[in-house]
Protein backbone atom coordinates (compact mmCIF):
# COMPACT_ATOMS: atom_id res chain seq x y z
CA UNK A 1 0.00 0.00 0.00
CA UNK A 2 1.40 3.43 -0.77
CA UNK A 3 2.33 5.09 2.43
CA UNK A 4 1.15 8.63 1.39
CA UNK A 5 -2.24 7.09 0.98
CA UNK A 6 -2.21 5.36 4.14
CA UNK A 7 -1.16 8.37 5.77
CA UNK A 8 -3.47 10.59 4.73
CA UNK A 9 -6.56 8.15 4.82
CA UNK A 10 -5.53 8.18 9.00
CA UNK A 11 -5.30 11.90 9.19
CA UNK A 12 -9.13 12.02 8.00
CA UNK A 13 -10.42 9.09 9.33
CA UNK A 14 -13.22 9.18 12.05
CA UNK A 15 -14.12 6.24 14.21
CA UNK A 16 -15.15 6.22 18.33
CA UNK A 17 -12.11 4.80 19.98
CA UNK A 18 -9.93 5.19 17.12
CA UNK A 19 -6.88 5.43 19.41
CA UNK A 20 -7.39 3.18 21.81
CA UNK A 21 -8.14 0.61 19.29
CA UNK A 22 -4.78 1.48 17.33
CA UNK A 23 -2.86 1.95 21.03
CA UNK A 24 -4.46 -1.86 22.08
CA UNK A 25 -5.63 -3.88 19.33
CA UNK A 26 -3.48 -3.31 16.02
CA UNK A 27 -0.49 -3.09 18.31
CA UNK A 28 -0.95 -6.20 20.58
CA UNK A 29 -1.69 -4.77 24.01
CA UNK A 30 1.08 -6.52 26.45
CA UNK A 31 0.93 -6.87 30.46
CA UNK A 32 4.50 -4.92 29.83
CA UNK A 33 2.90 -2.16 28.47
CA UNK A 34 -0.29 -1.92 30.91
CA UNK A 35 2.15 -1.30 33.81
CA UNK A 36 4.19 1.22 32.08
CA UNK A 37 0.07 3.00 31.68
CA UNK A 38 -0.24 2.33 35.45
CA UNK A 39 2.99 4.30 36.31
CA UNK A 40 2.17 7.13 34.12
CA UNK A 41 -1.95 7.45 34.71
CA UNK A 42 -0.23 7.05 38.90
CA UNK A 43 1.73 10.18 38.01
CA UNK A 44 -0.39 12.46 35.68
CA UNK A 45 -3.46 11.41 38.16
CA UNK A 46 -1.80 12.76 41.19
CA UNK A 47 -0.16 15.75 38.93
CA UNK A 48 -3.94 16.48 38.26
CA UNK A 49 -5.50 16.49 41.44
CA UNK A 50 -4.31 20.04 42.92
CA UNK A 51 -4.52 22.01 39.22
CA UNK A 52 -7.93 20.44 38.31
CA UNK A 53 -9.05 21.92 41.33
CA UNK A 54 -7.13 25.46 41.20
CA UNK A 55 -8.65 25.70 37.54
CA UNK A 56 -12.15 24.82 38.98
CA UNK A 57 -11.61 27.91 40.81
CA UNK A 58 -10.63 30.18 38.79
CA UNK A 59 -13.22 29.02 36.25
CA UNK A 60 -15.80 30.62 38.61
CA UNK A 61 -17.32 27.20 40.35
CA UNK A 62 -16.02 25.23 43.85
CA UNK A 63 -13.20 22.92 43.88
CA UNK A 64 -14.65 19.84 42.97
CA UNK A 65 -16.37 20.17 39.86
CA UNK A 66 -12.72 20.37 38.48
CA UNK A 67 -12.17 17.01 39.65
CA UNK A 68 -15.56 15.91 37.95
CA UNK A 69 -14.23 17.01 34.64
CA UNK A 70 -11.26 15.40 35.36
CA UNK A 71 -12.54 12.31 36.03
CA UNK A 72 -15.84 12.10 33.81
CA UNK A 73 -14.36 14.15 30.87
CA UNK A 74 -10.76 12.71 31.28
CA UNK A 75 -12.07 9.01 30.97
CA UNK A 76 -14.55 9.30 28.58
CA UNK A 77 -12.06 11.50 25.88
CA UNK A 78 -9.23 8.91 26.81
CA UNK A 79 -11.38 6.31 25.90
CA UNK A 80 -13.19 7.36 22.50
CA UNK A 81 -11.03 10.15 21.01
CA UNK A 82 -8.03 9.77 18.72
CA UNK A 83 -5.18 10.77 20.52
CA UNK A 84 -3.08 7.87 22.04
CA UNK A 85 -1.41 10.19 24.53
CA UNK A 86 -3.72 13.38 25.53
CA UNK A 87 -4.99 13.84 28.98
CA UNK A 88 -8.27 15.77 29.06
CA UNK A 89 -9.31 17.81 31.84
CA UNK A 90 -10.05 21.28 32.89
CA UNK A 91 -7.64 23.60 30.95
CA UNK A 92 -5.93 27.09 31.32
CA UNK A 93 -7.66 28.40 28.42
CA UNK A 94 -10.70 28.12 29.22
CA UNK A 95 -10.47 29.98 32.55
CA UNK A 96 -11.06 33.57 30.74
CA UNK A 97 -14.15 31.88 28.70
CA UNK A 98 -16.08 30.21 31.69
CA UNK A 99 -15.33 32.87 34.41
CA UNK A 100 -17.57 35.32 32.88
CA UNK A 101 -20.43 32.65 31.82
CA UNK A 102 -20.62 31.20 35.53
CA UNK A 103 -21.26 35.12 37.06
CA UNK A 104 -23.44 35.19 34.21
CA UNK A 105 -25.73 32.24 34.22
CA UNK A 106 -24.36 30.29 37.49
CA UNK A 107 -23.17 26.36 37.58
CA UNK A 108 -26.19 25.31 35.21
CA UNK A 109 -25.73 27.73 32.54
CA UNK A 110 -21.83 27.07 32.57
CA UNK A 111 -22.72 22.76 32.24
CA UNK A 112 -25.88 23.87 29.78
CA UNK A 113 -23.03 25.42 27.43
CA UNK A 114 -20.46 22.53 28.02
CA UNK A 115 -23.28 20.22 26.51
CA UNK A 116 -23.75 22.40 23.51
CA UNK A 117 -20.03 22.38 22.65
CA UNK A 118 -19.54 19.03 23.13
CA UNK A 119 -22.42 18.70 20.20
CA UNK A 120 -20.59 21.30 18.25
CA UNK A 121 -17.49 19.20 18.31
CA UNK A 122 -19.52 16.27 17.50
CA UNK A 123 -20.54 17.83 14.43
CA UNK A 124 -17.18 19.33 13.40
CA UNK A 125 -16.08 16.13 13.49
CA UNK A 126 -18.62 14.69 11.36
CA UNK A 127 -18.22 17.49 9.11
CA UNK A 128 -14.17 16.27 8.94
CA UNK A 129 -13.18 19.98 10.19
CA UNK A 130 -10.42 18.20 12.17
CA UNK A 131 -7.29 19.17 10.19
CA UNK A 132 -9.10 22.99 9.20
CA UNK A 133 -8.20 23.67 12.49
CA UNK A 134 -4.42 23.58 11.38
CA UNK A 135 -4.93 26.55 9.16
CA UNK A 136 -5.26 28.87 12.34
CA UNK A 137 -1.91 30.76 11.84
CA UNK A 138 0.82 31.09 14.53
CA UNK A 139 0.53 34.52 15.67
CA UNK A 140 -3.40 34.06 16.47
CA UNK A 141 -2.46 31.05 18.72
CA UNK A 142 0.22 32.78 20.50
CA UNK A 143 -1.91 36.15 20.54
CA UNK A 144 -4.40 34.51 22.18
CA UNK A 145 -3.02 32.41 24.51
CA UNK A 146 -0.73 35.16 25.85
CA UNK A 147 -3.32 37.16 26.15
CA UNK A 148 -5.32 34.48 28.28
CA UNK A 149 -1.97 34.42 30.40
CA UNK A 150 -2.54 37.67 31.48
CA UNK A 151 -5.91 38.25 32.11
CA UNK A 152 -5.33 34.39 34.38
CA UNK A 153 -2.77 35.54 35.91
CA UNK A 154 -4.31 39.18 37.28
CA UNK A 155 -7.32 37.29 38.29
CA UNK A 156 -4.79 35.53 40.43
CA UNK A 157 -3.95 38.45 42.07
CA UNK A 158 -6.51 38.89 44.62
CA UNK A 159 -5.71 35.48 46.07
CA UNK A 160 -2.10 36.11 45.66
CA UNK A 161 -1.94 38.92 48.60
CA UNK A 162 -5.22 38.30 50.15
CA UNK A 163 -6.99 41.36 49.00
CA UNK A 164 -10.85 42.05 50.07
CA UNK A 165 -12.68 42.49 46.96
CA UNK A 166 -16.43 41.33 47.39
CA UNK A 167 -16.99 41.18 43.38
CA UNK A 168 -14.72 41.17 40.24
CA UNK A 169 -15.54 43.48 37.54
CA UNK A 170 -15.95 41.91 34.13
CA UNK A 171 -13.92 44.46 32.32
CA UNK A 172 -10.23 43.88 32.35
CA UNK A 173 -9.05 47.57 33.29
CA UNK A 174 -12.09 47.73 35.75
CA UNK A 175 -10.17 44.56 37.38
CA UNK A 176 -6.68 46.48 37.78
CA UNK A 177 -8.76 49.41 39.33
CA UNK A 178 -10.10 47.31 41.36
CA UNK A 179 -7.44 45.59 42.30
CA UNK A 180 -5.55 48.81 43.26
CA UNK A 181 -8.17 50.54 45.30
CA UNK A 182 -8.00 47.06 47.29
CA UNK A 183 -4.21 47.32 48.27
CA UNK A 184 -4.93 48.76 51.57
CA UNK A 185 -6.57 45.67 52.61
CA UNK A 186 -3.37 43.28 51.51
CA UNK A 187 -3.31 40.23 54.01
CA UNK A 188 1.09 39.22 54.62
CA UNK A 189 0.21 35.98 56.00
CA UNK A 190 -1.39 35.33 52.33
CA UNK A 191 1.37 37.08 50.56
CA UNK A 192 3.97 34.69 52.40
CA UNK A 193 2.50 31.69 51.43
CA UNK A 194 2.08 32.53 48.07
CA UNK A 195 5.48 34.00 47.66
CA UNK A 196 6.81 30.78 49.79
CA UNK A 197 5.02 28.51 47.16
CA UNK A 198 5.97 30.53 44.45
CA UNK A 199 9.59 30.24 44.78
CA UNK A 200 9.27 26.85 45.86
CA UNK A 201 7.65 25.93 42.28
CA UNK A 202 10.63 28.19 41.11
CA UNK A 203 13.54 26.85 42.81
CA UNK A 204 12.48 23.21 42.60
CA UNK A 205 13.63 22.16 38.93
CA UNK A 206 17.23 23.16 39.91
CA UNK A 207 17.36 20.10 41.63
CA UNK A 208 16.35 17.31 39.82
CA UNK A 209 14.28 15.83 41.59
CA UNK A 210 11.66 13.72 39.21
CA UNK A 211 8.65 15.33 41.19
CA UNK A 212 6.52 17.84 39.24
CA UNK A 213 7.60 21.38 41.24
CA UNK A 214 3.99 22.01 42.00
CA UNK A 215 3.19 19.10 44.47
CA UNK A 216 5.77 19.97 46.89
CA UNK A 217 4.98 23.63 46.67
CA UNK A 218 1.53 23.04 47.21
CA UNK A 219 2.44 20.55 50.45
CA UNK A 220 4.88 23.44 51.74
CA UNK A 221 2.12 26.22 51.82
CA UNK A 222 -0.09 23.53 53.29
CA UNK A 223 1.82 23.31 56.41
CA UNK A 224 2.91 26.79 55.98
CA UNK A 225 -0.97 27.75 56.61
CA UNK A 226 -1.78 25.08 59.14
CA UNK A 227 1.06 26.64 61.20
CA UNK A 228 0.04 30.14 60.57
CA UNK A 229 -3.49 29.85 61.28
CA UNK A 230 -3.17 28.23 64.61
CA UNK A 231 -1.45 30.80 65.51
CA UNK A 232 -4.20 33.10 63.99
CA UNK A 233 -3.30 33.90 60.92
CA UNK A 234 -6.76 33.25 59.13
CA UNK A 235 -5.40 32.55 56.34
CA UNK A 236 -8.32 31.53 53.72
CA UNK A 237 -8.41 27.84 52.29
CA UNK A 238 -10.45 25.55 50.39
CA UNK A 239 -12.32 24.69 53.32
CA UNK A 240 -12.97 28.46 54.81
CA UNK A 241 -14.35 29.47 51.26
CA UNK A 242 -16.05 26.31 50.02
CA UNK A 243 -19.33 24.84 51.11
CA UNK A 244 -21.63 22.24 50.56
CA UNK A 245 -24.88 20.54 51.94
CA UNK A 246 -24.73 17.85 53.60
CA UNK A 247 -27.28 14.98 53.46
CA UNK A 248 -28.40 15.66 57.04
CA UNK A 249 -29.39 19.11 56.35
CA UNK A 250 -26.13 20.48 57.52
CA UNK A 251 -23.11 22.13 55.60
CA UNK A 252 -19.86 20.86 55.22
CA UNK A 253 -16.42 22.36 54.76
CA UNK A 254 -13.84 22.38 51.32
CA UNK A 255 -15.27 19.44 48.69
CA UNK A 256 -17.95 16.44 49.75
CA UNK A 257 -15.68 12.91 49.45
CA UNK A 258 -18.54 11.48 47.41
CA UNK A 259 -18.28 9.98 43.79
CA UNK A 260 -19.95 12.33 40.67
CA UNK A 261 -23.49 11.62 40.47
CA UNK A 262 -26.02 12.26 37.15
CA UNK A 263 -28.18 15.13 37.76
CA UNK A 264 -29.62 17.51 34.88
CA UNK A 265 -27.35 20.16 34.13
CA UNK A 266 -30.83 22.54 34.26
CA UNK A 267 -31.87 21.67 37.60
CA UNK A 268 -27.94 22.91 39.32
CA UNK A 269 -27.48 26.42 40.79
CA UNK A 270 -27.95 29.56 38.80
CA UNK A 271 -26.54 32.80 39.28
CA UNK A 272 -26.22 34.06 42.41
CA UNK A 273 -27.36 30.68 43.65
CA UNK A 274 -30.82 31.27 42.65
CA UNK A 275 -32.45 28.48 40.39
CA UNK A 276 -31.95 28.58 36.71
CA UNK A 277 -34.60 28.90 34.33
CA UNK A 278 -34.03 27.29 30.91
CA UNK A 279 -35.51 29.09 28.11
CA UNK A 280 -35.41 29.89 24.70
CA UNK A 281 -33.87 33.16 25.42
CA UNK A 282 -31.37 31.64 27.51
CA UNK A 283 -30.51 28.96 25.08
CA UNK A 284 -29.85 32.01 22.50
CA UNK A 285 -27.98 33.44 25.29
CA UNK A 286 -25.74 30.72 25.71
CA UNK A 287 -24.91 29.77 22.43
CA UNK A 288 -21.87 32.74 21.41
CA UNK A 289 -20.36 30.90 24.58
CA UNK A 290 -20.83 27.63 23.38
CA UNK A 291 -19.36 28.25 20.21
CA UNK A 292 -16.01 29.84 21.90
CA UNK A 293 -15.92 26.62 24.14
CA UNK A 294 -15.94 24.63 20.54
CA UNK A 295 -13.58 26.14 18.98
CA UNK A 296 -11.46 26.47 21.68
CA UNK A 297 -11.68 22.84 23.21
CA UNK A 298 -10.91 21.92 19.05
CA UNK A 299 -7.82 24.22 18.90
CA UNK A 300 -6.69 23.33 22.07
CA UNK A 301 -6.80 19.79 21.66
CA UNK A 302 -5.27 19.36 18.26
CA UNK A 303 -2.94 21.32 18.64
CA UNK A 304 -1.89 18.99 21.31
CA UNK A 305 -2.13 16.11 19.90
CA UNK A 306 0.18 17.53 17.16
CA UNK A 307 2.97 18.29 19.79
CA UNK A 308 2.64 14.99 21.25
CA UNK A 309 2.90 13.30 17.86
CA UNK A 310 6.40 15.41 16.86
CA UNK A 311 7.25 13.92 21.13
CA UNK A 312 6.31 10.39 20.00
CA UNK A 313 6.57 9.97 16.58
CA UNK A 314 3.12 8.60 16.35
CA UNK A 315 -0.16 9.83 14.45
CA UNK A 316 -3.16 10.88 15.79
CA UNK A 317 -6.77 11.33 14.28
CA UNK A 318 -7.72 14.38 14.06
CA UNK A 319 -11.04 13.69 13.45
CA UNK A 320 -11.75 11.42 15.56
CA UNK A 321 -10.22 13.68 18.61
CA UNK A 322 -13.19 15.71 17.99
CA UNK A 323 -15.53 13.24 18.35
CA UNK A 324 -13.76 12.07 21.61
CA UNK A 325 -13.94 15.79 22.68
CA UNK A 326 -17.53 15.92 21.99
CA UNK A 327 -18.75 13.06 23.49
CA UNK A 328 -16.65 13.75 26.99
CA UNK A 329 -18.07 17.14 26.73
CA UNK A 330 -21.42 16.02 26.25
CA UNK A 331 -21.89 13.53 28.72
CA UNK A 332 -19.52 14.94 31.37
CA UNK A 333 -21.96 17.75 33.24
CA UNK A 334 -24.52 15.33 33.38
CA UNK A 335 -21.87 14.53 36.00
CA UNK A 336 -20.72 17.69 37.05
CA UNK A 337 -18.21 18.20 34.67
CA UNK A 338 -17.30 21.59 33.47
CA UNK A 339 -15.58 22.13 29.71
CA UNK A 340 -12.57 19.78 28.77
CA UNK A 341 -9.80 20.00 26.90
CA UNK A 342 -6.79 18.22 26.53
CA UNK A 343 -3.88 19.70 28.30
CA UNK A 344 -0.55 20.21 26.92
CA UNK A 345 1.43 20.26 30.19
CA UNK A 346 -0.39 16.76 31.79
CA UNK A 347 0.34 15.14 27.99
CA UNK A 348 3.56 16.31 28.12
CA UNK A 349 4.04 14.48 31.49
CA UNK A 350 2.05 11.77 30.47
CA UNK A 351 4.59 10.99 27.66
CA UNK A 352 7.46 11.01 29.87
CA UNK A 353 6.20 9.04 32.38
CA UNK A 354 6.21 6.95 29.92
CA UNK A 355 2.43 5.98 28.71
CA UNK A 356 1.47 3.79 25.86
CA UNK A 357 -1.86 4.05 25.17
CA UNK A 358 -4.73 5.87 26.21
CA UNK A 359 -5.22 3.56 29.41
CA UNK A 360 -2.73 5.70 30.55
CA UNK A 361 -5.36 8.67 30.81
CA UNK A 362 -8.06 6.35 31.50
CA UNK A 363 -6.19 5.31 34.98
CA UNK A 364 -5.27 8.82 35.46
CA UNK A 365 -9.02 9.95 35.73
CA UNK A 366 -9.31 7.12 38.00
CA UNK A 367 -6.60 8.36 40.23
CA UNK A 368 -8.45 12.00 40.83
CA UNK A 369 -11.44 9.64 41.66
CA UNK A 370 -9.85 8.08 44.54
CA UNK A 371 -8.07 11.13 45.34
CA UNK A 372 -11.78 12.80 45.41
CA UNK A 373 -13.23 10.37 47.89
CA UNK A 374 -10.02 9.45 49.90
CA UNK A 375 -8.41 13.09 50.36
CA UNK A 376 -11.67 15.42 50.48
CA UNK A 377 -10.89 16.47 54.22
CA UNK A 378 -6.87 16.89 53.48
CA UNK A 379 -7.47 18.95 50.27
CA UNK A 380 -9.76 21.61 52.35
CA UNK A 381 -6.61 22.64 54.41
CA UNK A 382 -5.39 23.97 50.75
CA UNK A 383 -4.95 27.77 51.08
CA UNK A 384 -6.10 30.25 48.44
CA UNK A 385 -2.95 32.12 48.01
CA UNK A 386 -1.02 28.88 47.49
CA UNK A 387 -3.69 28.12 44.35
CA UNK A 388 -2.94 31.47 42.94
CA UNK A 389 0.50 31.02 43.00
CA UNK A 390 -0.22 27.60 41.42
CA UNK A 391 -1.71 29.06 38.28
CA UNK A 392 0.70 32.40 38.14
CA UNK A 393 3.08 29.88 37.21
CA UNK A 394 0.48 27.85 34.58
CA UNK A 395 -0.76 31.16 33.34
CA UNK A 396 2.78 32.41 32.73
CA UNK A 397 3.82 28.61 31.07
CA UNK A 398 0.33 29.37 28.95
CA UNK A 399 1.52 32.49 27.79
CA UNK A 400 4.86 31.17 25.76
CA UNK A 401 6.26 34.34 26.68
CA UNK A 402 9.99 33.29 25.25
CA UNK A 403 7.95 32.02 22.01
CA UNK A 404 5.84 35.47 21.29
CA UNK A 405 9.08 37.58 21.98
CA UNK A 406 10.67 35.67 19.70
CA UNK A 407 7.59 36.41 16.85
CA UNK A 408 8.10 39.58 18.11
CA UNK A 409 11.93 40.24 17.08
CA UNK A 410 11.73 37.65 13.75
CA UNK A 411 8.27 37.77 12.26
CA UNK A 412 7.15 39.91 9.41
CA UNK A 413 4.95 43.30 10.45
CA UNK A 414 2.41 41.40 8.97
CA UNK A 415 2.33 38.38 11.40
CA UNK A 416 3.59 40.90 14.48
CA UNK A 417 0.52 43.25 13.88
CA UNK A 418 -1.93 40.16 14.06
CA UNK A 419 -0.13 39.04 17.07
CA UNK A 420 -0.52 42.11 19.02
CA UNK A 421 -4.39 42.57 18.04
CA UNK A 422 -5.09 38.81 19.54
CA UNK A 423 -3.27 39.42 22.27
CA UNK A 424 -5.06 43.03 23.01
CA UNK A 425 -8.28 41.87 22.02
CA UNK A 426 -8.06 38.86 24.51
CA UNK A 427 -6.95 41.51 27.06
CA UNK A 428 -9.37 44.15 26.69
CA UNK A 429 -12.65 42.32 25.46
CA UNK A 430 -12.51 38.49 25.05
CA UNK A 431 -10.85 35.62 22.97
CA UNK A 432 -13.82 35.68 20.77
CA UNK A 433 -13.39 38.33 19.26
CA UNK A 434 -9.72 37.97 19.78
CA UNK A 435 -9.96 34.82 17.45
CA UNK A 436 -12.76 36.17 15.14
CA UNK A 437 -10.90 39.41 14.36
CA UNK A 438 -6.93 37.57 14.22
CA UNK A 439 -7.97 35.22 11.42
CA UNK A 440 -9.77 37.53 9.58
CA UNK A 441 -6.83 40.08 9.42
CA UNK A 442 -4.41 37.45 8.74
CA UNK A 443 -6.38 36.35 5.79
CA UNK A 444 -6.66 39.83 4.13
CA UNK A 445 -2.77 40.24 5.31
CA UNK A 446 -1.74 36.86 3.55
CA UNK A 447 -4.08 37.84 0.67
CA UNK A 448 -2.22 41.18 0.31
CA UNK A 449 1.27 39.90 0.21
CA UNK A 450 0.18 36.83 -2.42
CA UNK A 451 -1.82 39.83 -4.16
CA UNK A 452 1.63 41.69 -4.45
CA UNK A 453 3.28 38.50 -5.56
CA UNK A 454 1.45 38.87 -8.92
CA UNK A 455 3.36 40.36 -11.90
CA UNK A 456 3.32 40.97 -14.88
CA UNK A 457 6.43 41.47 -17.28
CA UNK A 458 6.80 42.80 -20.44
CA UNK A 459 8.69 39.93 -22.55
CA UNK A 460 8.20 41.92 -26.34
CA UNK A 461 12.00 41.61 -26.38
CA UNK A 462 13.21 38.92 -23.97
CA UNK A 463 14.95 36.54 -26.23
CA UNK A 464 14.36 33.75 -24.13
CA UNK A 465 10.36 34.09 -24.35
CA UNK A 466 10.41 35.70 -27.94
CA UNK A 467 13.19 35.18 -30.85
CA UNK A 468 11.63 36.90 -33.70
CA UNK A 469 11.31 40.72 -34.05
CA UNK A 470 7.75 42.10 -33.57
CA UNK A 471 6.35 44.74 -34.61
CA UNK A 472 6.18 48.12 -32.68
CA UNK A 473 2.09 47.53 -32.18
CA UNK A 474 2.72 43.98 -30.74
CA UNK A 475 3.20 43.67 -26.74
CA UNK A 476 4.29 40.30 -25.45
CA UNK A 477 3.35 40.46 -21.64
CA UNK A 478 4.25 37.67 -18.83
CA UNK A 479 2.05 37.25 -15.60
CA UNK A 480 3.43 35.21 -12.52
CA UNK A 481 1.25 34.46 -9.68
CA UNK A 482 -2.32 33.75 -8.70
CA UNK A 483 -4.72 35.66 -10.98
CA UNK A 484 -7.45 36.31 -7.75
CA UNK A 485 -9.87 39.12 -6.49
CA UNK A 486 -7.06 41.24 -4.58
CA UNK A 487 -4.68 40.79 -8.22
CA UNK A 488 -6.29 40.55 -10.81
CA UNK A 489 -8.12 44.32 -11.20
CA UNK A 490 -4.94 45.89 -10.86
CA UNK A 491 -2.73 43.35 -13.37
CA UNK A 492 -5.72 43.40 -15.99
CA UNK A 493 -6.32 47.48 -14.78
CA UNK A 494 -2.17 47.55 -16.19
CA UNK A 495 -2.80 45.87 -19.26
CA UNK A 496 -5.83 47.29 -20.20
CA UNK A 497 -4.25 50.81 -20.31
CA UNK A 498 -2.25 49.26 -23.41
CA UNK A 499 -4.89 48.69 -25.43
CA UNK A 500 -4.81 52.26 -27.00
CA UNK A 501 -1.03 51.83 -27.95
CA UNK A 502 -1.15 48.41 -29.62
CA UNK A 503 -2.64 46.66 -31.40
CA UNK A 504 -2.06 42.52 -30.91
CA UNK A 505 -1.70 41.97 -27.03
CA UNK A 506 -0.04 38.50 -26.21
CA UNK A 507 -1.03 37.36 -22.60
CA UNK A 508 1.45 34.46 -21.81
CA UNK A 509 0.14 32.82 -18.73
CA UNK A 510 2.10 29.46 -17.91
CA UNK A 511 2.82 30.93 -14.63
CA UNK A 512 -0.68 31.54 -13.48
CA UNK A 513 -1.98 28.45 -11.63
CA UNK A 514 -5.38 30.13 -10.27
CA UNK A 515 -8.01 32.01 -11.94
CA UNK A 516 -10.97 32.90 -9.91
CA UNK A 517 -13.80 34.41 -9.80
CA UNK A 518 -13.37 37.68 -9.43
CA UNK A 519 -10.01 37.54 -12.14
CA UNK A 520 -12.53 36.18 -14.60
CA UNK A 521 -14.75 39.24 -14.25
CA UNK A 522 -11.27 41.36 -14.57
CA UNK A 523 -10.44 39.69 -17.85
CA UNK A 524 -14.37 40.28 -19.24
CA UNK A 525 -13.46 43.75 -18.51
CA UNK A 526 -10.32 44.21 -20.28
CA UNK A 527 -11.83 41.78 -23.33
CA UNK A 528 -14.31 44.45 -23.65
CA UNK A 529 -11.96 47.25 -23.48
CA UNK A 530 -9.77 45.23 -26.22
CA UNK A 531 -13.00 45.00 -27.95
CA UNK A 532 -13.68 49.03 -28.22
CA UNK A 533 -10.12 50.06 -29.12
CA UNK A 534 -9.84 47.32 -31.84
CA UNK A 535 -6.87 45.56 -29.71
CA UNK A 536 -6.53 41.68 -30.55
CA UNK A 537 -5.70 39.74 -27.50
CA UNK A 538 -3.99 36.30 -27.27
CA UNK A 539 -3.60 34.53 -24.29
CA UNK A 540 -1.76 31.74 -24.27
CA UNK A 541 -0.15 28.40 -21.91
CA UNK A 542 -3.24 28.17 -19.90
CA UNK A 543 -2.88 25.86 -17.26
CA UNK A 544 -5.58 23.08 -15.76
CA UNK A 545 -7.21 25.59 -13.23
CA UNK A 546 -7.45 28.34 -15.21
CA UNK A 547 -9.09 26.50 -18.67
CA UNK A 548 -11.59 25.24 -16.34
CA UNK A 549 -12.65 28.24 -14.87
CA UNK A 550 -12.95 29.84 -18.53
CA UNK A 551 -14.78 26.79 -19.90
CA UNK A 552 -17.55 26.94 -17.33
CA UNK A 553 -17.92 30.33 -17.82
CA UNK A 554 -18.28 29.82 -21.58
CA UNK A 555 -15.55 32.26 -22.30
CA UNK A 556 -15.53 31.53 -26.23
CA UNK A 557 -12.88 33.21 -28.53
CA UNK A 558 -14.28 36.41 -30.04
CA UNK A 559 -13.64 36.93 -34.03
CA UNK A 560 -10.59 39.91 -33.82
CA UNK A 561 -10.91 40.27 -30.19
CA UNK A 562 -9.45 37.15 -28.17
CA UNK A 563 -7.60 33.34 -29.35
CA UNK A 564 -6.54 31.35 -27.60
CA UNK A 565 -3.04 29.35 -28.53
CA UNK A 566 -1.53 26.77 -26.58
CA UNK A 567 2.06 27.95 -26.87
CA UNK A 568 3.26 31.22 -27.29
CA UNK A 569 5.39 30.22 -30.23
CA UNK A 570 1.97 29.27 -32.11
CA UNK A 571 0.41 32.91 -31.21
CA UNK A 572 3.59 34.70 -32.50
CA UNK A 573 3.26 32.71 -36.01
CA UNK A 574 0.37 35.44 -36.38
CA UNK A 575 2.69 38.53 -36.34
CA UNK A 576 4.28 39.62 -39.46
CA UNK A 577 7.40 40.57 -40.68
CA UNK A 578 8.06 44.09 -39.59
CA UNK A 579 8.52 46.69 -42.53
CA UNK A 580 11.98 47.21 -43.93
CA UNK A 581 12.72 51.18 -42.98
CA UNK A 582 13.14 53.02 -45.81
CA UNK A 583 16.89 54.26 -47.02
CA UNK A 584 17.85 57.50 -48.59
CA UNK A 585 18.30 55.62 -51.70
CA UNK A 586 14.82 54.00 -51.72
CA UNK A 587 13.73 57.67 -51.35
CA UNK A 588 14.95 59.17 -54.39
Amino acid sequence: MDPHVSHSAHLFSLRIAHALNEACVKDRYSFKRFGQDLLAGLTVGIIAIPLAMALAIASGVPPQYGLYTAIVGGFIIAMTGGSRYSVSGPTAAFVVLLYPIAQQFGLAGLLIATVMSGMMLVAMAMLRLGRLILYIPESVTLGFTAGIGVVIATLQLKDFFGLQIEHMPEQYFAKLMALGQALPSLHLPSLFIAAATLATMLLWPRLKIPVPAHLPAIALGSILALILNAMGAEIETIGTRFHYQLTDGGIGSGIPAVLPHFEWPWLQTGPNGQAFEFNLAAFQALLPAAFAIAMLGAIESLLCAVVLDGMTGKRHSANSELLGQGIGNIIAPFFGGIPATAAIARSAANVKAGAQSPIASMIHALVVLIGLVALAGILAYLPMSAMAALLLVVAWNMSEAPKAVHLLKTAPTSDILVFLSCFSLTVIFDMVIAISVGIILAALLFMKEIAEMTKLYDISSNKRYVDQSLPADWAVLKINGPLFFAAADRIFAEIASLTQDKQVIVLYLDGVSILDAGGLAALSKLIEKCKLNQTKLLITDLQFQPIRTLAKAKIQPVEGVLKFYPTLREALTEAPSPELEATPEATD
